[in-house]
C-alpha cells in the first residue's frame, strides 16, 4: 500500500536550514545538544526526545513523520524501496531484481551495485528535499531493503525479491547488500538499509495478515534465522522490518522472542525496527492475529516487543492517528520510558544519516542530482545483467556461428517494458528490450516482430483513441459512457463523453464504491479479421459488437479473464458496447484487444521465414507479486498454483518448434520454471531473470557470444509443483536442494558455460579439532577455448542427524583466461561444519566431512551432465556445542 504525503512547510527559518548555508559546528554546539556534532547520536538524540511533548512523540512513530517547526525538527518520511534500484521516485538506475543479481554469484560486484544505489538515493534526495528540509515518500534516505526471507517456495510470488532458497547464498549477498548501501564511513550512514521481513515469512501472499507459522527449532536456527543474525552481527544493518505473520502464535510486530530475545538480547541489534506496512492492524484486528483487543492495546504490545517505527498500521497516515499511540501512554499500557526509547531510537538514525549536521560534516553531501542515472551506472547494470544471465541448456547452438541474416523475435516479453523492471521498482530512462537489443547486436540482419500471445492468453493492448468512434462516420471520436449507482445498470445514469473505454478510481485515496458502466460507440480497426477483446479489471462485463453478444461475464470467474473475439473489416466502423460493474474501495478496468498481425498465425509464418527464432516469454509482476489479483489459471493472489509455462506460451512454443527452425527460448521471469518439455526438445535454453534497464544488451550479447555465460541458478527449478510439500507448510523436510530427495530439471548452483574448468585436487588438514576452522584451497584451469568465469561452489556434507543433503558453505567466482591457472581458499569457519539438532542446538559433530568443489552440485541426470569439480574428505574430532 502507499500513502500520499504532502511535505510540510513552515515559515520561521529553522535552525536546519542553517545547515545548508553550512554552518560551522562550534556555531551549533552553542544551541543545544541535539545540535552538537561532537557528542554521539545517541546523546544528541536523548537531548531531542527530552524537549518533546507526548504528543510530538507519537507523530514520530509514524512512517511519515510530521514537523515539528519549535525544535527545528522536519517532516520526514521514512518510506523508500531500494530493491534494486531507486524504487519509485521517477528515472533511476534499474539493475537486475534481486533473484537475478544473486544469480551472479559475484559478492563484490553486488556491493558496488548496492553502492552505487545508495549515491542515486543521495541524488534524489538532494534533488527532492524540501526547502525546510522535508523529505517525501520515496526520497528519503531509509531503504527498506534488502529482502532476506528464503525462496522456500517456487509457488511464492515475492521470491523474485530475495536471494534465493540458501541460507549461505542469502547471508552473503545480504551483508554485501547492506555494506554498498550504508557505506563505509565512520560517522555517517550514505544511507540505511533495512534487513526484511523478520521472520518465517515466504507466502502464501492471500494470507500473510492471519497465518501463524510454527516452524520447528530446527528449520528456524538452520534455514529461516541464519541471514537475519548475519545482517545483524557482520552487516551491522541500521533496521529490521517485522513481518506480516505470526510465530508461534504471536504476531511477529509483537513478538518477544523474535524482537527482544533473538534480535536485541541475543545478537545485540542497536537499530530500529520498522513494521511491514499495517502489520501494527494486523496485530488487533480481528480478521487478523485478533491478539491485542485495540489499537492502543495493538501499539503497547508491539512497542513493548521493540518495534519502533509504525508504518500505515491504520490507513492512510492522518495526524489524528497518534490517538491509539497517546491513549496507550495515558491508559498506562506503555509507559514513557518505552516510548522514548523507540524514538530515541528513530532519532538516532536520522542523526547517523547526517540530517541534523551542517553539509560540511557529511561527506555524502557532496553528492549532486546528476549523479543519478549516469552513463556509468547503466554500464555496470549491463555488467551485471551479463553476469546474471543463466545458460540453462545448449545443445551447441550458443553461441552463434554466423550472424543470422533474418531473426524472428516472438513471445509476449520481447519488448517488454514489465519484463525488464520486475516489481519493487524505478523507471529505466533508457530501457532496452530483446527485441531491441537483438536489432542493436545485428544491425544488417531482417528482425521480424510478432507478439504471438500474451502471457495467458491473446496479446492484449490498449484500444488506441483514434480506433474508437462516436458515430458511424467516425466524425467524432470516443465513446459515450452512462454510470449507474450500484451494480445493475439501473436507475438514472451520468451521461458524458470519453476517449476510451475505461475507469480508475481509489488512488492514492481509497474510496469504497459499487457502480456499473455502459460504454456504446463503434470500433474502426485498421485490420481485418478476427480480433481479440477483453475487459481488464475485477468486475463482471459484457461486450456486444454488431449487436452480436461476444462476450458474457457478467458473473466474473474468479482464476479467468474471459475473451471473446469478432471478424472485423479494415476502415470500417462496428458498433461496439460494453456493460461492466465494479465493486470496491479501487477499480481499475480498461478495454484491451489483439489484432491479427498479433497472433499466433502471424508468429508462425514469421518463423517459417526467419534463420533463427527467439521466443521471450516467461512471467512479469503482474502475475507474481505482492498481495495481487490475477485472473488465470495458475496463479493466486501474487502467487502460483503451478510452475509451468502458461498455456498459450507452451502452446506457440511447440507450434514454433514445428516449423523445424533453431528455436532459443529466452525466459523473464522471477522464479522456478518447469520447462520440461523445452528442456527435452529445444536446443537452447537462457533464463533472464528480470534483468533491469538493459536487459536486451544482455540477452544479445549471450547469444551472439560477445561474453560466455556464468550465471548460477540460486534455486532449484523443480519439474512440478507436485514435488513440492503443500506450500502453506513451512516445514523444510522436501524443500530446496538442501532437503529435496527428488529429481530436479535444474538443480540449484547449475549453469552452463561456452567453456570448460578443470579443478585439481584440494589441498585440505587430515583432521581437525571440533571448534577449528579450516582452509581449503583448489586450482581452477580454464581448460576451453574461450576466456570466461567460474563460479566454484564448495558443498559440505556431513552424515550425521539433522544435515542436510549438502549445504553451501562456500563460492567464489573467478576469470580465467584460456589455459589460465588460478588458485582459490576457502575458509571454513566452524559454523559451516556444524548440524542443528531438533532441539534447535548449533554444534560441530565428530565424524567424517565430505567436501564437493565444483561448478555446481555433484548431479548428472539424462541430458545433465555432471558439472566439473572435485571431492575431498577430512575427519573431525570432538564435539563441540556453538552459541
Amino acid at each position: 500500500m502507499s500513502v500520499s504525503v504532502r511535505s510540510r512547510r513552515f515559515g520561521a527559518i529553522s535552525l536546519l536550514a542553517l545547515t545548508l548555508a553550512a554552518a560551522p559546528a562550534a556555531a551549533w554546539a552553542r544551541v543545544d545538544a541535539f545540535h552538537d556534532v561532537n557528542l554521539s547520536p545517541e546523546a544528541r538524540a536523548a537531548d531531542l526526545v527530552s524537549r518533546m511533548t507526548l504528543e510530538e512523540k507519537a507523530g514520530q512513530l509514524k512512517h511519515a513523520a510530521p514537523a515539528i517547526p519549535r525544535l527545528s525538527v522536519p517532516a520526514y518520511n521514512w518510506w523508500s524501496e531500494g530493491l534494486h534500484g531507486v524504487a519509485r521516485a521517477g528515472e533511476a538506475t534499474v539493475f537486475p531484481q534481486a533473484i537475478g543479481m544473486a544469480a551472479t554469484w559475484d559478492v563484490p560486484l553486488i556491493q558496488d551495485v548496492a553502492d552505487t544505489i545508495a549515491t542515486e538515493f543521495r541524488a534524489k534526495y538532494v534533488e527532492n528535499r524540501g526547502a525546510d528540509g522535508s523529505v517525501a515518500q520515496y526520497r528519503g534516505l531509509t531503504v527498506w531493503s534488502p529482502n532476506i526471507n528464503i525462496f522456500r517456495d517456487p509457488r511464492w510470488g515475492r521470491g523474485q525479491e530475495t536471494w534465493g532458497e540458501d541460507p549461505h547464498l542469502t547471508a552473503e549477498f545480504g551483508v554485501a547488500f547492506v555494506h554498498g548501501l550504508q557505506g563505509s564511513d565512520p560517522k555517517h550512514y550514505k544511507t540505511a538499509a533495512t534487513a526484511k521481513h523478520f521472520a518465517v515469512h515466504s507466502g502464501p501472499e492471500a494470507d500473510r495478515h492471519h497465518d501463524d507459522i510454527h516452524p520447528s527449532k530446527h528449520d528456524l536456527a538452520d534455514t529461516y534465522l541464519p541471514a537475519f543474525e548475519a545482517l545483524v552481527k557482520r552487516g551491522k544493518v541500521e533496521s529490521v522490518m517485522c513481518a506480516y505473520n505470526a510465530v508461534d502464535g504471536v504476531p511477529a510486530c509483537a513478538s518477544d522472542f523474535l524482537l527482544k530475545d533473538t534480535l536485541r538480547t541475543k545478537w545485540g541489534f542497536k537499530g530500529h525496527v520498522v513494521s511491514d506496512c499495517a502489520a501494527i492492524a494486523d496485530v488487533f484486528l480481528p480478521t487478523s492475529h485478533n491478539y491485542a483487543k485495540t489499537p492502543a492495546e495493538g501499539v503497547a504490545v508491539s512497542l513493548k516487543a521493540g518495534t519502533d517505527l509504525i508504518c500505515a498500521e491504520f490507513g492512510a497516515n492522518k495526524s489524528s492517528e497518534i490517538g491509539p499511540i497517546v491513549e496507550a501512554v495515558k491508559g498506562g499500557l506503555l509507559n514513557q520510558a518505552e516510548l522514548d526509547q523507540a524514538v530515541r531510537r528513530l532519532f538516532v538514525a536520522r542523526i547517523k544519516l547526517g540530517l541534523f549536521d551542517p553539509p560540511s560534516n557529511v561527506s555524502f553531501s557532496k553528492i549532486t542530482p546528476a549523479e543519478n542515472d549516469t552513463p556509468a551506472n547503466r554500464a555496470l547494470s549491463l555488467k551485471t545483467a551479463q553476469a546474471s544471465m543463466v545458460l540453462l541448456k545448449n545443445d551447441g547452438l550458443l553461441p552463434l556461428k554466423a550472424a543470422p541474416r533474418r531473426i524472428a523475435v516472438i513471445g509476449p516479453n520481447a519488448d517488454s517494458l514489465d519484463a525488464l523492471v520486475g516489481n519493487y521498482n524505478g523507471t529505466p530512462s533508457k530501457p532496452v528490450t530483446v527485441l531491441a537489443g537483438i536489432r542493436a547486436r545485428y544491425p544488417e540482419a531482417l528482425v521480424t516482430f510478432v507478439e504471438g500471445t500474451g502471457l495467458v492468453g491473446a496479446p492484449m493492448n490498449t484500444l488506441p483513441n483514434d480506433a474508437l468512434c462516436a458515430d458511424a462516420t467516425c466524425t467524432g471520436k470516443g465513446v459515450k459512457v452512462e454510470t449507474f449507482q450500484g451494480l445493475e445498470l439501473s436507475g438514472e445514469a451520468k451521461a458524458e463523453a470519453a476517449a476510451n473505454v475505461q475507469v480508475s478510481w481509489g488512488r492514492p485515496q481509497r474510496e469504497r464504491r459499487q457502480t456499473s458502466t455502459r460504454w456504446t460507440g463503434f470500433v474502426k480497426p485498421t485490420e481485418t479479421g478476427v480480433h481479440r477483446f477483453t475487459m481488464r479489471g475485477e468486475g463482471g462485463y459484457r461486450m456486444i459488437i454488431d449487436g452480436k453478444v461476444v462476450v458474457d461475464a457478467w458473473k466474473r470467474p474468479a482464476d479467468a479473464t474471459p475473451e471473446g473475439a469478432a471478424t472485423l473489416t479494415a476502415g470500417q466502423a462496428h458498433a461496439i458496447t460494453i456493460e461492466a460493474w465494479q465493486d470496491g474501495d479501487r477499480g481499475d478496468q480498461r478495454l484491451t484487444w489483439s489484432k491479427p498481425s498479433q497472433g499466433a498465425e502471424a508468429a508462425i509464418a514469421a518463423a517459417k521465414d526467419a534463420d533463427l527464432v527467439l521466443f521471450v516469454g516467461g512471467l512479469t509482476a503482474k502475475l507474481e507479486g505482492e498481495e495481487m489479483s490475477v485472473r488465470a489459471p495458475g496463479f493466486a493472489g501474487g502467487d502460483r498454483t503451478r510452475i509451468d509455462l502458461p498455456a498459450p506460451q507452451q502452446s506457440l512454443l511447440e507450434g514454433l518448434h514445428a516449423t523445424g527452425k533453431p528455436v532459443v527460448l529466452v525466459l523473464m521471469n522471477g522464479s522456478a520454471m518447469a520447462v520440461n518439455w523445452a528442456d527435452e526438445k529445444l536446443p537452447a535454453i537462457v533464463e533472464a531473470w528480470y534483468p533491469g534497464g538493459e536487459g536486451g544488451h544482455a540477452v544479445a550479447g549471450l547469444i551472439a557470444g560477445d561474453y560466455s555465460p556464468s550465471g548460477r541458478l540460486p534455486l532449484t527449478f523443480y519439474r512440478s509443483a507436485d514435488q513440492l510439500p503443500p506450500f502453506k507448510n513451512y516445514g523444510m523436510a522436501g524443500r530446496t536442494y538442501r532437503y529435496f530427495g527428488g529429481e530436479a530439471l535444474y538443480p540449484f548452483g547449475h549453469g552452463l558455460s561456452f567453456t570448460s574448468f578443470k579443478y585439481g585436487q584440494p589441498k585440505i588438514a587430515k583432521a581437525v579439532k571440533a571448534g577449528e576452522a579450516v582452509k581449503v584451497s583448489v586450482d581452477i584451469t580454464n581448460a576451453g577455448r574461450r576466456d570466461g568465469d567460474e563460479v566454484a561452489q564448495l558443498y559440505v556434507t556431513r552424515g550425521v542427524a539433522g544435515a542436510p543433503v549438502r549445504s553451501l558453505k562456500g563460492f567464489q567466482r573467478v576469470a580465467l583466461k584460456v589455459d589460465e591457472t588460478k588458485t582459490l581458499t576457502f575458509d571454513l569457519d566452524p559454523a559451516a561444519l556444524s548440524v542443528v539438532d531438533a532441539a534447535g542446538v548449533r554444534s560441530v559433530e565428530a565424524g567424517s566431512v565430505d567436501l564437493w568443489i565444483g561448478g555446481g552440485q555433484p548431479i548428472a541426470r539424462p541430458g545433465l551432465a555432471k558439472p566439473a569439480g572435485v571431492s575431498a574428505r577430512f575427519a573431525v574430532t570432538g564435539r563441540k556445542v556453538l552459541p
